[in-house]
């Protein structure tokens, strides 16, 4: 037995401490895996591990020449499931609900675990996998964001850990290696952030090494898929989604007792259906131990051949906020049902031109397949989900032939993953009408008559037919559904009669909506746009009253102030509101008073 001793003065010497970094707050209680895999919680993380890293490298043991056992070749299989979150989070699980899937940052593929530190909480995400007794292993993992740990417990020798002190916006693999002990059957491998940190993101984990037998206790038949629901239908495809089940390497989907599919991830689309005709489907979950009962079976719709979308007559619009600004927090399935179409704000630009991504803001806490079920279950009370594209500070740029197709594919391939109905249109720093009518036209060909498209355009953007908003509108006519415009944040404004109006009024509302009126759109392609509250903007908030009585004036020629439209468009598609969250927290009054206001009018 031969022993290479480091002195303690050497350690010291070779990492002397470090100014940049400011000091650690100590936590109110120890790190979740034992502090000899980790820098002790009273120095601070980077010095720490410095230290017990060096300390580790310099000494080396063997035991009758034999050395450790080696890492497993590279051509062993990866026995992390999900390995790179492509589908979902499943079956990975994460502490205090910290974890969610993320369209960007990613390592490889278009999927990566996003997963936010709070308070005592770690942000610890796991997986428990199949090995086999006295085997070699490796794991790592690629990882982005400060404080990032990897590690494997459960493994009936020496747990491991290893971590990286901030990578930044780079990516940095880290890489351990344990051996299992000699009734060891399964291991948790693991990644964490560190206690005050921003969130951090991992991934392409992989582990390698001996196989465990799927049919051991931990790693079971799955259970039946719960939650199966039908989200959008063509007159030849319907959409399916359910809720992942833990263990699944994979679902398959059953239409009328037949398999038709078998996919990864939790939700599917059926294509070469019959127009107008009802379809059965069931769901299974499957790995490597065997296939689990079918789920409850539901039953779909696909719509007639031709038509346009299924949007009610009159109709309210409410955004919904995919982030916290003091606002009420909501679900999707806790929106009020008196909205009829529900616009999901915002997409994310990418670095490809003209592409969109979306991203559930992991500060709400909201799981992506309870999101799915949630707009699945909208679409079964009969109501409309368009993703938002734009908002105050939005900056896709749609301006040529390459990044208007950029647009349709990503917007077409969000619409099949979530279930959304369409896109709204709410670019406030402008628009290229050339090119965002080619996106359009091309999203259409792809999603068929039942695409739902609306837009958000501000006053000033509605004044002209010449303006590139209106320009736009007026150019897809005959596919656009309903324009929102925002009567608000805009001071004073030129009605159609030549006059200027004040913000907040009756007039303003009419006489500015009889502009796109008599300018080309249809009375159904009119919609009045006001916050739900008086803090939903800065200003151009007024009460549900003058809303309807605008409607009122432009529908039946009542209600009006010193202006009246020359004649009445009964067809007025309805009104918008900024938002669903700000409605919420005025106890949706807005929604209580418009509401049952425009699914009432003529």
């Amino acid at each position: 037995m031969v022993w290479t001793i480091l002195t303690l003065q050497t350690v010291a010497t070779a990492f002397p401490h470090d100014t940049r970094y400011p000091p650690f707050t100590v936590p109110t209680r120890p790190p979740p895996e034992a502090v000899v895999h980790r820098p002790c919680p009273r120095t601070h993380p980077l010095a720490a591990g410095r230290a017990l890293g060096g300390a580790l490298a310099a000494l080396t043991l063997t035991v009758g020449g034999v050395a450790a056992a080696s890492p497993t070749h590279a051509a062993d299989p990866n026995l992390v499931r999900n390995a790179g979150f492509e589908n979902g989070l499943s079956p990975w699980t994460c502490s205090a609900d910290s974890g969610t899937v993320a369209a960007s940052p990613v390592h490889s593929g278009t999927a990566a675990l996003l997963a936010t530190p709070a308070g005592q909480d770690t942000a610890r995400c796991s997986q428990t996998v199949a090995v086999k007794p006295n085997s070699a292993y490796q794991l790592s993992a690629w990882v982005q964001g400060s404080y990032v740990y990897l590690g494997a417990s459960g493994t009936g020798t020496t747990d491991v850990s290893t971590w990286s002190p901030g990578t930044g916006s780079d990516w940095k693999q880290l890489t351990t290696s344990f051996t299992t002990g000699a009734t060891t059957t399964s291991v948790t491998v693991y990644t964490h952030g560190w206690y005050g940190q921003e969130a951090y993101s991992a991934d392409d984990f992989t582990l390698t090494g001996p196989g465990g037998d799927p049919t051991d206790p931990g790693d079971p038949v799955p259970a039946a898929p719960g939650g199966l629901a039908a989200g959008r239908a063509t007159s030849s495809s319907v959409a399916l989604s359910w809720t992942p089940v833990t263990g699944a390497t994979g679902y398959r989907v059953y239409q009328d007792g037949t398999r038709v599919q078998e996919v990864a991830g939790a939700s599917a689309t059926v294509t070469g259906l019959a127009p107008s005709t009802s379809y059965r489907f069931q769901v299974t979950a499957v790995n490597a131990a065997g296939e689990s009962p079918r789920s409850a079976e539901i039953t779909a719709t696909t719509t007639a051949g031709g038509g346009g979308p299924a949007v009610p007559k009159h109709a309210v619009t409410g955004y919904w906020q995919n982030f916290d600004n003091g606002a009420t927090v909501q679900t999707i399935g806790d929106v009020s049902d008196q909205y009829d179409i529900i616009a999901v704000a915002f997409a994310d630009a990418t670095t490809t031109p003209g592409a969109i991504s979306f991203t559930l803001d992991p500060a709400l806490k909201y799981d992506e397949a309870r999101f799915k079920a949630d707009i699945a279950a909208k679409h079964a009370a009969g109501k409309s989900v368009v993703l938002s594209v734009g908002g105050e500070r939005g900056t896709i740029s749609v301006n040529d032939t390459a990044s208007a197709n950029n647009f349709a594919d990503s917007a077409w391939s969000l619409m099949q993953k979530y279930g959304f109905d369409g896109v709204d249109i709410d670019l406030e720093n402008g628009l290229n009408p050339t090119y965002m009518t080619q996106a359009l036209r091309a999203l259409s060909a792809k999603a068929g008559s039942k695409l739902v498209i609306t837009m958000a355009p501000q006053t000033i953007d509605m004044q002209s037919t010449s303006a590139g908003y209106f320009r736009t509108a007026l150019n897809i006519k005959d596919i656009l559904t309903v324009v929102n415009t925002q009567f608000y944040n805009s001071g004073s404004m030129n009605g159609c009669d030549g006059k200027v109006y004040s913000q907040g009024t009756v007039d303003f509302l009419t006489a500015l909506a009889c502009i796109q009126l008599e300018g080309g759109l249809d009375p159904g392609q009119v919609g009045l746009g006001l916050p739900a509250s008086t803090r939903g903007a800065g200003s151009g908030y007024v009460p549900p009253s003058v809303v309807n009585n605008a409607l009122d004036c432009l529908a039946k020629g009542t209600g009006c102030g010193t202006f009246k439209p020359a004649r009445t468009y009964p067809g007025v598609r309805g009104a918008m509101t900024w938002s669903t969250n700000w409605d919420a927290s005025s106890g949706n009054a807005w929604s209580s008073a418009v509401g049952p206001h425009v699914h009432g009018l003529p």
